[in-house]
């Protein structure tokens, strides 16, 4: 059964961090671009990162730049989104995909072959 599953969501202050992780099983990540996205509450799901296959080619919405990172093992078939400066507005459901698309056009929306289930972030005092 072909899954992506999502954990490290959490309740966090303003200003503090966070990592998720997005585990594949029933396929191998290697020759997918994944991307993470969100979804906040009243608003449609958005592209907040995508990396391609070998991990050298990153996109960033331009409201995370120099805030998140996104990485992959591919030897874990693991993607990670690490968070820093975590804001309020940065509060919603955050859900792993996977495409054959590149990047830019993965986190347009286009392309997405696989979905998680997503993991809650709140960023509240």
């Amino acid at each position: 059964q072909l899954q992506l599953v999502e954990s490290g969501g959490s309740l966090v202050q303003p200003g503090g961090s966070l990592r998720l992780s997005c585990t594949a099983s029933g396929f191998i990540l290697d020759y997918h671009t994944m991307g993470w996205f969100r979804q906040a509450p009243g608003k449609e799901r958005e592209g907040v990162s995508c990396i391609n296959s070998s991990g050298g080619s990153t996109y960033y919405a331009e409201s995370v730049k120099g805030r998140f990172t996104i990485s992959r093992d591919n030897t874990q078939n693991t993607v990670y989104l690490q968070m820093d400066s975590l804001k309020p507005e940065d509060t919603g459901v955050y859900y792993c995909a996977a495409s054959t698309t590149t990047t830019r056009p993965m986190c347009a929306g286009y392309g997405v072959e696989y979905w998680g289930k997503g993991t809650l972030v709140t960023v509240s005092s």
